[in-house]
């Protein structure tokens, strides 16, 4: 009874992250998340009534680790730093990344996050199509950025970039493009793959900008 009396539906969820991050979706299971806990399999069924809840639980508890934007703050700054924060949280999590959009039953944390999105967005002046257009964009971005991330052959840092690219050996012979901007971007060893998502969302939020002006 007692250990029955410490659970609680956050702690489950809390426990089934923990998992997660050790060993993907595919480790969490009613009893994984049990042994996390100390606990025994039958006692989260008090709590969290199958595997499927525990997902859309799981799924909610991603979006409660992504910042809010700020409706009172400009649109751009509150939208680079939403995904500057869900950048940073499906780096921690990756396991997130699939989850995030994909589970029937929406949570409150994703429909408030949602919402908050679309108001930030609203309260600029966009339309609802124009916000739409935008959030979908800056968060295909997003994933996309976390997934090459995570896909890349080397560790980003300390120069990994500038030896990656000696060890592929790309010849100005065969390869002359990449040759010449592999010799720019290096040039100085100050390049590193992890600045391309500033860079690029500030072309993604340019565009945007430039759609919001422009409507009627």
């Amino acid at each position: 009874m007692a250990a029955r009396a410490r659970l609680s539906r956050d702690r489950i969820i809390d426990a089934a992250a923990a998992v997660a991050d050790r060993g993907g979706l595919a480790a969490v299971s009613m009893r994984n998340v049990a042994a996390e806990l100390d606990s025994e399999a039958m006692s989260l069924y008090h709590h969290v009534p199958n595997k499927e809840a525990l997902l859309d639980g799981l799924a909610d508890w991603a979006f409660l680790q992504i910042d809010l934007p700020d409706p009172a703050k400009p649109w751009r700054e509150s939208m680079t730093a939403r995904a500057t924060s869900a950048r940073a949280v499906l780096g921690s999590h990756p396991w997130a990344l699939g989850m995030l959009e994909s589970r029937p039953k929406p949570g409150p944390a994703l429909l408030r996050h949602h919402d908050r999105v679309l108001g930030c967005l609203s309260e600029a002046g966009f339309s609802a199509a124009l916000a739409t257009h935008a959030f979908s964009t800056i968060d295909a971005f997003v994933y996309g950025f976390v997934l090459t991330e995570a896909s890349l052959p080397f560790a980003a840092g300390e120069g990994a970039e500038a030896a990656f690219a000696d060890e592929v050996g790309a010849s100005a012979d065969d390869y002359p493009y990449i040759a010449a901007h592999r010799a720019e971007l290096l040039a100085d060893k100050t390049f590193a793959f992890a600045d391309e998502f500033a860079a690029g969302l500030d072309l993604i939020l340019d565009a945007i900008e430039a759609q919001r002006r422009a409507a009627p």
